[in-house]
């Protein structure tokens, strides 16, 4: 493996002056935000908030070395974690509500989001983990142009609910190392009921294929990610994620060297107990199902939390 192979994909940007140019046309999108799916085109430099009530500054929950990601990410020393307060998704099961659907956080501008790039790599941490980016992208590369002026060289991975903007997403080639899509669901009528979302499936199909175009099949160097599409697929109670359309979708549309984990981690939360059908955890019958889904399309990296 080759020293350029890991060297993160932005700083190439960077010495060509591009991310500087990334950026700049980054944040002309605020003016009339398309920034995620939603396209709400409200003007969010002149203090209009759109679905995911963020204006031009950042809010973020919390930061810090991350033990509990996947092991390709968190390694020994944790992935270097951010998360964003606020959403452009609405599921009624989130089990981090209080980020996503409250104003639990501090509003931070570029240079302060840069800082905390920079501290994380301090720490050790093995990479720059974006929880919940969709909605933010402008100024996570505002602050990354920032971040790796002053020294930033660790992975960046792209941690989102997979309901981006493809415009956005075109402006982040070149500059995220590890995609990490959520795929929630299958079916739009189930999307609209319990996340409160139009269109994702067709969205969410057309996000994950151009990240894939972007950066290929999840590669591993020293038992650590550093580059490529890792997808997250949470098995819900009776089958309402989808899964046999999802894996079949991976396998086939994408790649079956797919790096797929199948989260079996449900828990009744924030308004689930609205919903008969979301108010248990999927029982172990539900989570192998799920596992032998994923094999009978063909995809073989799987990583399974349960045995």
């Amino acid at each position: 493996m080759s020293g350029n192979e890991l060297t993160p994909s932005y700083i190439r940007l960077l010495q060509s002056g591009e991310l500087v140019q990334r950026a700049d046309q980054a944040m002309e999108h605020l003016f009339a935000c398309d920034g995620c799916a939603w396209h709400c085109k409200v003007n969010r430099r002149g203090g209009e908030l759109g679905k995911c009530r963020t204006g031009e500054l950042v809010w973020v929950s919390s930061y810090g070395p991350h033990l509990g990601e996947e092991r390709l990410l968190s390694g020994r020393k944790g992935s270097g974690t951010i998360f964003f307060t606020h959403c452009n998704l609405a599921c009624q099961y989130c089990q981090n509500y209080t980020i996503s659907q409250a104003d639990n956080g501090e509003e931070m501008d570029p240079l302060e989001l840069a800082a905390i790039m920079v501290e994380l790599q301090e720490f050790g941490c093995h990479n720059i983990n974006l929880v919940s980016p969709s909605h933010v992208v402008p100024q996570i590369l505002t602050a990354l142009t920032l971040a790796a002026q002053a020294g930033l060289r660790l992975p960046l991975v792209y941690n989102s609910g997979g309901y981006d903007s493809l415009d956005m997403l075109r402006l982040l080639d070149g500059v995220v190392d590890i995609y990490m899509p959520d795929m929630k669901y299958a079916d739009e009528e189930i999307a609209r009921k319990y996340s409160r979302i139009p269109d994702y499936p067709q969205v969410n199909r057309a996000v994950v294929q151009e990240m894939y175009r972007q950066v290929g099949d999840l590669q591993i160097e020293g038992g650590l990610a550093f580059r490529g599409l890792l997808v997250r697929h949470l098995v819900l109670p009776n089958r309402l994620a989808g899964t046999p359309e999802t894996v079949r979708f991976l396998a086939e549309e994408i790649s079956k060297n797919t790096y797929l984990n199948l989260m079996d981690q449900y828990h009744p939360s924030f308004q689930a107990h609205l919903f008969p059908e979301l108010s248990r955890r999927i029982s172990r019958e539900e989570y192998q199902e799920a596992i032998h889904l994923a094999r009978l399309a063909g995809l073989h990296r799987l990583d399974q939390l349960a045995p």
